[in-house]
């Protein structure tokens, strides 16, 4: 019997599930390789911490793009509406009463009106004349524009300038403390690749001591005791290589959730030693002169000094331009007096103020002052990190080149041990010590590699040389690892 059409489209879909299935299962097994540089490229497009500084960036952007047009003019529209409690009228009375020689005119008017038996008040109600009605509605177009503010725009303007230094600086200052944090984390999963596989040779070389010691144990040759030293160090060699391979996994994990990958990296990059460092010297003199942390503190002390420039504005006189155009209103007698437009200049001096200028002024000297002195301090602390970071490395230098003749007598120490083992001439004691001293000792040159990686890492990122990082990869003497 044949399958029909909807069986095999059905066996065809569900073999191509089974196969994507198998595919991503596989996919989630095989790790991505990453090199230091690229690792660090990833890390810069999805971390938050730096998304959020380039936000600051564009929003101190926008800021300094706004204060651009603060000496331009402002034209506005505007428009009303007014309730009055009645219409605005006058009356000849009322208009005589204001006038110097009113009151002979009223009398005229009035014996005028008497002799044709017409009283005041009907007069008055006759000739009464409406200036506007109860509600008034009108529309301009003002124009005011500042010709001179004792230098507050332009005080405003360098500061908003600065603002945007600042974010800029510590959008800087954050990318170099990410790229520092990825060096700790990068290199410690290799340096941790480093450790499992001395721990796995040396469960290796452990269990071929044990079923060493067996044999002889089995033909007379060594006591049980000696077995059960062999036996006991290689099931403690077991354990260091599971507490190693952990230590591996959450060091991977590290990694994984800080370049934010669906998959477990794996580093590329070995641990490696320059064959020199610069002098001291010039790290120090790099520091000082591009360490963005000490170009935010001269950001904030031109934003000081902006500060009391807006404060001392306050007390010089304004001159500005004005200018009225009637747009719309109604047709009354108050409408036919308005002009349709007017223009002038205008001066505004201040006498008496409430808010405090000189107070002000005094607490932005004292920020300007606290500034210069916190730089200062902070002169001297980066030198000395400097210094303390470059001795490191220079020790962690010297401590790798200097366990090389150890390392070399630790392999050959193993091998006579093992051979006088083999001829009852050694307890298996010591063939333990010697296999536990050469993983020792690669160990200590692996973390002092480690530690030599970092503290250039540091270095470079507060001298604000990051890009010769991969300089120091490229020229170093040999990557560490053992055969």
């Amino acid at each position: 019997m044949y399958p029909t059409t909807i069986t095999r489209k059905f066996i065809a879909v569900r073999s191509f599930m089974l196969l994507l299935v198998c595919t991503l299962q596989v996919n989630e097994l095989v790790a991505e390789e990453y090199s230091f540089s690229q690792a660090f490229q990833q890390l810069v497009v999805n971390n938050d911490a730096l998304a959020a500084s380039h936000r600051n960036v564009d929003k101190a952007k926008y800021i300094q793009q706004a204060t651009r047009h603060l000496d331009m003019p402002s034209i506005n529209i505007s428009a009303s509406y007014v309730q009055l409690n009645e219409a605005v009228s006058i009356t000849p009375s009322s208009l005589l009463d204001s006038m110097a020689e009113g009151s002979q005119l009223m009398s005229l008017l009035a014996s005028t009106g008497s002799s044709l038996g017409i009283s005041s008040h009907q007069l008055d109600t006759a000739f009464a004349s409406q200036i506007t009605d109860d509600s008034v509605v009108t529309s301009s177009l003002n124009i005011l524009w500042p010709l001179y503010t004792g230098g507050r725009i332009t005080a405003a303007q360098d500061i908003a300038k600065a603002q945007t230094l600042e974010a800029g600086l510590l959008l800087e200052l954050e990318r170099q403390s990410q790229f520092e944090k990825l060096a700790k984390v990068y290199f410690g999963v290799v340096l941790a690749q480093q450790v499992l596989q001395t721990r796995v040779e040396a469960q290796k070389n452990l269990q071929k001591h044990r079923d060493h010691a067996v044999k002889l144990e089995e033909q007379g040759q060594i006591a049980k005791v000696e077995t059960l030293k062999a036996a006991a160090s290689y099931d403690t060699a077991i354990v260091e290589v599971k507490k190693a391979r952990r230590d591996l996994e959450m060091t991977q994990v590290a990694l994984k959730r800080m370049l934010k990958q669906d998959q477990l990296p794996q580093p590329s990059d070995e641990l490696f030693i320059s064959p020199r460092l610069p002098l001291m010297e010039s790290f120090i003199q790099d520091t000082l002169s591009h360490y963005p942390g000490l170009g935010v503190m001269d950001a904030k002390a031109t934003q000081a000094s902006g500060l009391i420039a807006v404060e001392k504005g306050k007390s010089y006189p304004e001159v500005f331009l004005f200018g009225n155009y009637q747009l719309y209103e109604e047709d009354t007698l108050a409408s036919e007096l308005n002009p349709d437009w007017l223009v002038g200049i205008g001066v505004k001096i201040p006498l008496l103020d409430r808010n405090g200028h000189s107070k002000k002024i005094r607490a932005a000297r004292s920020t300007l002052m606290q500034i210069k002195h916190l730089k200062a301090q902070a002169v001297q602390d980066l030198s000395l990190l400097v210094e303390k970071t470059w001795r490191g490395a220079q020790m962690a230098q010297e401590e790798y080149t200097g366990l090389q003749s150890s390392l070399v007598l630790a392999k050959e120490n193993v091998r006579l041990r093992e051979k006088a083992f083999a001829q009852g001439l050694s307890t298996s004691l010591e063939v333990v010590d010697a296999e536990l001293f050469l993983t020792s000792i690669k160990n200590r040159r692996s973390v002092a590699a480690y530690q030599y990686v970092v503290a250039l890492a540091q270095l470079l990122t507060m001298s604000n040389n990051l890009d010769n990082f991969t300089e120091y990869q490229s020229m170093r003497e040999n990557e560490i690892h053992y055969e």
